[in-house]
This record gives C-alpha cells, structure tokens and sequence, in this order.
C-alpha cells in the first residue's frame, strides 16, 4: 500500500509558497507507514501541479496533514474537521459514522482495487493460524489490530492469542521472519508482490490468504461537502491519470488509474466490522 498512499497523497498536498487564500486542508493517514511527512512532501509537488490543472484549481488551493500514526490521524480528524481525507479502510470504518464518511475514489493497481491479506511463515514451520497462538508475529498492518481482527481475519481469530510485533517497515519484518526472529508476517498485496525482489535464505509460504478487499482511497465528510464538491474532487482524480504528465507520475508509483466508487462496495465491510469482535 506504500506506493498507493504515496500516489494519492501526491494527488493533494500543497507547497507553503503562493497559497491560495484559505486552502482546504486535505487529512492524509497512512497508518504504519515508514513514509515520513518529509518524504512525502518531496512526492507531492509535481503531482499537485497537475490535478490543480485538470480539476481548474487555483494553484495551491489545498494543504495537508500526514500522519502514519492511527491516533493522530483520529485527533485531526476530530480537531480539524477536514472536508476530504485519504484514510485506510480500517480508519474509514471506524470514524465514517462519527464524521460521515463517504467514499469518493479507489486506486487501480494492476487491473484490481481490491487486495488480498496474507500470512506469510518459514515453508513447513507452521500450517494453519491455531498453530501460531503464542507466537511473535509482525507487520506494518498491526498499526491497524482491530482492522486485522474484523477484515483481514473476518472476526474469526482473537489477535489477543498472538505475540504481535508491528513495524513500520515490511523489508524489516520479512527479515526478522527469515532469521527466525519472528513465526509470522502479515503482508497486504503489494508487500506481498515485493517478496519476489527479496533474497531469504528461507522459502516464505502464506498459510492463510483472505478473501478479497477493497482499496481505500480519498472519502470526503457528507456534510460539510456537497454532491456537486466530491463529483469534482474524483473527477480530478480520475482525471489524473489520463493527463499525459499525470500517466508518467501515475506510472512511477504503479497505479493505472483512479475511479469513483458507490459506497455499498464497501457495505461487506461495513457489515464484518459492525459484527466483529
């Protein structure tokens, strides 16, 4: 999800210099991410140029907040009211009735905008999750337990019967599970299509893959926006990626495109986490 959330981030991040008045601050959450604000700043300013001109901006009409951090991310929510936010799935659910969320854009990554969990442990250690009680296991996913506990494992494990050890880097985590020093990684889609680029002394197997689940991109507050405002802001969106400077800078980060989304994609989701434990 690294490259998904540097993408959309870039989307809407401003530069200080030349501000329009009053830019609207866009809340950018990234929970368990290494990505530091810095970085992401560095990402942003090329990419903002286009979506400013594709969706008839004036330049620099908004700002932003990152955080990799849920709690903080929760705070400025509560605190700042933003009108737009790029949140996980995870975060969406549990602050979109407090802050009446709606979803507005999902990424494409390789023809798909629904991903796949997985658990991933040394080959012939360890075959099913009930083996794994107990035992140490990491990922930069575990900033989010109860998204886990709900979505990823459906409400049909206690995270509580496990030694979790989050991280804010996979590279790190995967290594740490290749010497041994942890049992189990939990990897989203994306880390899990990196493993090919990693040398481990040890085969790495996943023995529990979730059903599939939808990415999350940019949802906006329903009642401080207007119909008219979020058909815009994901028109931009969508727009981006068709600009013939956006394809390039859509292409470095791995996303094909951007595209509106109803809502009831996300009502299973809605239902697991209402029903979770």
């Amino acid at each position: 999800m690294r490259k998904t959330y540097l993408i959309v981030t870039s989307l809407l991040a401003s530069l200080t210099a030349n501000a329009a008045p009053n830019p609207e601050m866009i809340l950018v959450c990234y929970p368990g991410g290494a990505v530091n604000a810095k970085d992401a700043n560095a990402a942003m300013s090329s990419m903002l140029r286009v979506v400013e001109r594709v969706g008839q901006w004036q330049e620099n009409s908004f700002n932003s907040f990152f955080t990799s951090k849920a709690d903080e991310c929760k705070k400025q929510m509560a605190d700042k009211h933003p009108k737009f936010a790029i949140t996980s799935l995870g975060l969406y659910l549990e602050l979109r009735s407090q802050h009446n969320l709606v979803p507005v854009v999902q990424p494409k990554i390789k023809g798909q905008t629904s991903e796949r969990y997985r658990v991933m442990v040394q080959k012939d250690k360890y075959q099913n999750l009930d083996q794994l009680k107990g035992k140490a296991v990491g990922g930069t996913v575990l900033e989010e337990p109860s998204f886990i506990s709900k979505i990823v494992l459906a409400g049909k494990y206690d995270l509580a019967g496990f030694n979790l050890k989050p991280s804010n880097q996979a590279i790190r985590s995967l290594r740490s599970l290749d010497k041994g020093e942890l049992d189990a990684v939990i990897l989203n889609e994306q880390q899990f299509n990196g493993l090919a680029s990693l040398q481990m002394s040890t085969p790495l197997v996943p023995i529990f893959t979730s059903e599939e689940i939808p990415l999350m991109g940019v949802v906006a507050n329903s009642t401080t926006t207007t119909a008219e405002d979020r058909l815009r802001f994901g028109q931009a969106l969508e727009g981006m990626c068709a600009d013939s400077e956006g394809k390039k800078l859509c292409d470095l980060f791995g996303v094909e495109a951007f595209t509106t989304v109803d809502a009831a994609v996300f009502e299973p989701m809605v239902k697991l986490w209402t029903n979770g434990k």
